[in-house]
């Protein structure tokens, strides 16, 4: 198994920085807007570009949530091992809002198609947007796009991409993984 950098520590902080800086030209104060963090390893982005938006760009009063789509995902049947839900923290209205869906990886498009299911238990928004760290363009099985995005990956479907974040795994990078 053989591991290629797709991005460095300071490529990820780049790719952070210009993400929230897109955020911000469309979203500006964040009044009519929420970021929702798609569990499990798209709260660890989501965390990161609201830190952004607050401490660098002073932008206050940003809600952020996390949605668990474990049991809203077309396959969540299909493996052997027991399911482990994560948590799931919305505490504010979307209903009428913007929301953000921030994942770190796009890749089938299904987590996405699940997302979309599991926000319409909370409200109904008057628009989505993604935002992804890594789009996989050639491996979409639904016709989902990312709104922003901060790399492009051609990836083959015995190739994985692996995202690993400084809060959880020790050091930020993003890495291509042949078996």
């Amino acid at each position: 198994m053989s591991q290629k950098v797709l991005l460095n520590a300071k490529e990820v902080n780049i790719a952070l920085h210009r993400l929230s800086c897109q955020l911000m030209e469309n979203h500006n104060t964040f009044q009519n807007t929420v970021l929702i963090g798609i569990q499990p390893r798209g709260i660890y982005l989501a965390d990161r570009i609201k830190t952004i938006l607050e401490d660098e760009y002073k932008i206050k009063n940003i809600q952020l949530g996390y949605l668990d789509i474990t049991f809203f995902r077309d396959d969540f049947r299909r493996g052997e091992k027991p399911l482990e839900a994560s948590k799931t923290s919305i505490d504010f209205l979307v209903e009428d809002k913007k929301i953000v869906f921030i994942d770190d990886v796009l890749y089938t498009g299904r987590s996405i198609r699940a997302a979309l299911t599991a926000i319409q238990s909370f409200g109904r928004p008057s628009e989505i947007e993604l935002l992804t760290l890594i789009d996989r363009r050639f491996s979409r099985h639904l016709p989902i796009q990312p709104d922003y995005r901060g790399r492009q990956v051609d990836a083959i479907n015995n190739e994985k991409v692996k995202v690993c974040w400084k809060q959880n795994d020790g050091e930020d990078g993003v890495f291509l993984i042949k078996s």
